[in-house]
């Protein structure tokens, strides 16, 4: 549900904004989060440990806590009620705070439809419901799945934005067939865990931010377009009148926007089915 607002003000004229109906309230507040899960959160501003922009048009920004969120979820066979969802300015989907059977408190990525009250559980006796945890090689065939490993307890590292949720296949010779969001199918080991359902704030791509200002609240910088520029600060700049920058090149002069990037070293072997093909 996206909640539009009244044009009273240049900035609120076409701003659009998730109402965040998912998540618990007390009273007109959303809940505040758990003291012991959140973590000072160092701003890098786009700089690598060298000091060096890797990153560009980062900075500012408003502070934030990080949220210690469980990509493992190797509790096993310990049922945890979900205490509440709530919002996470460090990622696009919702988080959901479980608290476990034996006293212990956790943050995990929020499936869209779970609700405070509701159960989940990790393991292979794990039921198949929305926010339950388990191994690829135990899951039905046709689930919807998030958070998947790529290597067995390393924690999930393949779809964990909002919205978003890859598809279970086939299952043959120790690993599993899994349909990515972007298209790609490629094989992941068996052994690997996953989590049942999509991820919640499906709606996140139809914001509006409706002001400049509302950006540089998130950590984002304003972007000159190469063509703006000058011949000696950009490929694209200089020329008489506008152009459209012809090959479209980076400021160091690489090829962008389709020129291959995917390092030669990496292997090919897990992918099935390319994104683009």
């Amino acid at each position: 549900m996206m909640k539009k607002f009244r044009p009273t003000t240049a900035g609120q004229r076409w701003l659009v904004l998730p109402s965040n109906e998912e998540l618990t309230r007390e009273g007109k507040q959303t809940v505040k989060p758990h003291k012991p899960l959140l973590k000072i959160k160092k701003r890098i501003n786009g700089r690598n440990h060298h000091g060096h922009i890797t990153c560009r048009h980062r900075g500012g920004g408003h502070k934030r806590f990080y949220r210690a969120v469980d990509f493992k979820r190797d509790k096993e066979d310990v049922p945890a009620k979900v205490a509440a969802i709530e919002y996470d300015p460090n990622r696009t989907a919702h988080i959901a705070l479980l608290n476990y059977a034996d006293g212990e408190k956790r943050y995990i990525l929020a499936p869209q439809g779970l609700k405070a009250g509701d159960t989940v559980m990790t393991g292979e006796s794990s039921p198949f419901n929305v926010g339950c945890c388990m191994r690829l090689k135990s899951m039905p065939l046709g689930s919807e799945v998030h958070n998947i490993e790529m290597v067995p307890g390393r924690g999930g590292k393949l779809v964990r934005s909002a919205g978003l949720s890859a598809q279970l296949m086939a299952r043959s010779g120790g690993y599993a067939t899994v349909k990515m969001p972007s298209g790609e199918v490629r094989l992941v080991n068996e052994n690997c865990r996953a989590t049942f359902g999509s991820l919640s704030n499906s709606e996140y791509m139809l914001r509006i931010e409706g002001k400049a200002g509302r950006n540089r609240w998130l950590g984002f910088r304003p972007t000159v377009r190469g063509t703006a520029m000058n011949p000696v600060d950009h490929p694209h700049g200089g020329g008489e009148g506008k152009h459209n920058g012809y090959i479209p090149q980076t400021p160091w002069a690489m090829y962008t926007k389709g020129y291959r990037t995917r390092p030669k070293h990496k292997t090919n072997k897990w992918i099935v089915k390319r994104r683009k093909k």
